[in-house]
């Protein structure tokens, strides 16, 4: 099962290219994760949706690897932290709700 088919499964339907942008970092290395990540999190931060989806493929990036390939999956890890912790405390009201809707 693809991620979009298990998000679109949950009654999530994808608004973003970052499964796709990190699948394609992957290839690329651990820098290239990081770069894509950089790069994602500094243009949509302010977007509450965006930023969930970005935590939901940052976890889902950690279990894809968890087993395999330990160093992606800590980076991932290290990464979904602190793109939660810059949800949880910078998002507000209706935008916190949606994030925690969307990421339980």
């Amino acid at each position: 099962m693809t991620f979009r088919e298990f998000m679109q499964e949950n009654g999530y339907e994808l608004q973003t290219t970052f499964w796709n942008d990190f699948s394609i970092a992957d290839r690329f290395g651990l820098s290239a994760v990081q770069d894509t990540f950089n790069r994602a999190f500094e243009e949509w931060k302010e977007d509450y949706k965006y930023l969930t989806e970005l935590v939901l493929v940052l976890n889902h990036k950690i279990w894809q690897y968890h087993e395999n390939k330990p160093e992606y999956a800590t980076l991932y890890n290290t990464l979904y932290i602190q793109a939660d912790q810059y949800a949880a405390e910078n998002l507000k009201d209706e935008e916190l709700s949606y994030f925690y809707d969307v990421t339980d």
